[in-house]
């Protein structure tokens, strides 16, 4: 517990496991065993740059094998700690188990600003980082698969590949020891957009049922809805853009390191984020809408849907009671404490809870994942074949319309769209689609079948916990 009575990261998610197995009927011994982390390992190590040694911290830590391998993202933020990196370990844990990816839970971390290194200088300490984690199989496709997280992407993923397949040159399935790399290196299309994309399709989900809508005191579709977004990196980026663009939802602000903007007329999300391109970061003096330095007081904001997209722990004891959004969905991990949860639900706000809204990169991931392992891209080999089926029943309708002068016509578009074959960006959208429906499904039904279940959290908890402990029975424990 720090100064603040909030519970650290770690002791936040234990508490909301623990609010869930309060709910079930696990032994205390088995309970233990699922909660605990096995292992995290400590790095340090030096590399020479700028003609001295900079020595670097990292972790990376295994919470659950009882699936193999485990996953979880490598974070780069001075921040880092191993109480964080643990905490993320056990919600990769639930995550996987939520979204029935057949993963385990890991999580890494490494203590750099890389923003204060060059390009090379960052390739060095990657490589290096990697190298430390390859050599103890912390890093293997049948074992231990990383993937972005705060601080990294494709770039940094690409050279851990690399780095991997140097130091193991006759494995075949080299390129599966790490996920979210570029398209060209072994990545899958629509890895990037992953996780935001994900976050529209569970509030798509989430939507398609009136009762949980008027649960958050709302009622409609996501056309229209007012939307606060916190956090404009990738996640947050994504899902205000698919949101606006697709949805019909309003961004009436977006909150960032330095301040926020707000726009009662919508921020024009694209438009932003090209300006913080070109800012070196900052939205301080965009020219729409109107700038508010305190960029956390915009969370209390007026609004339909808060997305927390940043930093665990935004939302807690101290703004809480303040925040006035129905429906918080969060995008990142642990943004809302276990203090905040409960004065929140008691307000009758409904959370849709990290391990499910941002599980698009994980599920994602294990596409991509199976694509390295099975050596050919989605759609390859059947695309082709739908559109000759699809061109037969189009044709066999255009002559039936000749021969016996029906005088139908094709819609405009309809031709082209249903004669076009799904390529790999488009089944890794389906799949992804038809993971989020089925997850909150799973979660929908605890929530309204079990009258002690009062929330959306401890739903996903008791899915999550149910699937892993059926899987350490299976195993004999």
């Amino acid at each position: 517990m720090n100064v603040t009575g909030e519970p650290s990261f770690r002791e936040s998610v234990d508490m909301m496991f623990r609010r869930a197995t309060a709910l079930m009927d696990l032994g205390p011994g088995l309970q233990e065993k699922i909660r605990v982390c096995n292992s995290t390992y400590t790095v340090r190590f030096g590399v020479r740059l700028r003609g001295k040694i900079e020595t670097f911290v990292g972790y990376r830590s295994v919470h659950s094998e009882h699936m193999e391998p485990v996953k979880g993202g490598i974070r780069f933020s001075l921040g880092v700690n191993q109480d964080e990196v643990e905490a993320l370990a056990a919600l990769m844990t639930y995550k996987c188990a939520l979204v029935e990816t057949p993963f385990g839970g890991s999580k890494g971390g490494l203590c750099v600003d890389p923003r204060a290194w060059d390009e090379k200088e960052l390739e060095q300490i990657t490589r290096r980082f990697a190298y430390e984690l390859i050599k103890r199989d912390l890093i293997h496709p049948a074992q231990n698969v990383p993937a972005p997280d705060m601080g990294t992407g494709e770039r940094e993923m690409a050279w851990i590949a690399d780095q991997y397949a140097r130091m193991n040159t006759t494995d075949i399935n080299a390129k599966a020891c790490v996920t979210g790399k570029p398209p060209h290196a072994g990545g899958i299309q629509g890895r990037v957009e992953a996780t935001g994309r994900g976050v529209q399709y569970a509030l798509r989900e989430f939507f398609r049922y009136p009762e949980d809508v008027a649960k958050a005191q709302l009622s409609g579709g996501l056309a229209g809805k007012r939307v606060v977004v916190q956090g404009l990196g990738n996640v947050g980026y994504h899902a205000a853009k698919f949101l606006s663009e697709e949805d019909g939802c309003k961004i009436i602000a977006v909150i960032e390191r330095d301040g926020a903007i707000v726009d009662e007329a919508g921020v024009e999300i694209e438009a932003l984020r090209q300006w913080m391109n070109d800012h070196d970061g900052h939205l301080a003096e965009y020219p729409k809408g109107k700038h508010v330095a305190n960029g956390a007081s915009v969370l209390e904001s007026d609004c339909d849907i808060l997305i927390p997209a940043a930093l665990e722990g935004v939302i807690n004891l101290g703004n809480a009671a303040r925040i006035t959004a129905p429906l918080i969905i969060e995008a990142a991990n642990g943004p809302v404490t276990f203090g905040a949860d409960e004065i929140l639900r008691k307000k009758g706000c409904v959370i849709i809870p990290d391990m499910y809204a941002n599980a698009g990169g994980v599920t994602v991931s294990y596409f991509e994942w199976v694509k390295n392992l099975s050596h050919i891209r989605f759609g390859r080999m059947q695309r082709r074949q739908e559109e000759s089926r699809h061109q037969l029943l189009v044709n066999e309708l255009e002559r039936l319309s000749a021969d016996k002068g029906l005088g139908w016509t094709l819609s405009p578009g309809f031709k082209e769209g249903y004669l076009r074959g799904a390529g790999e960006l488009e089944l890794v959208r389906s799949g992804l689609d038809d993971t989020m429906r089925g997850a909150y499904q799973a979660m929908r039904e605890i929530w309204h079948s079990r009258p002690e279940v009062e929330d959306l959290r401890v739903a996903a908890y008791i899915v999550s916990i149910s699937r892993i402990a059926a899987t350490y029975k299976s195993k004999g424990l």
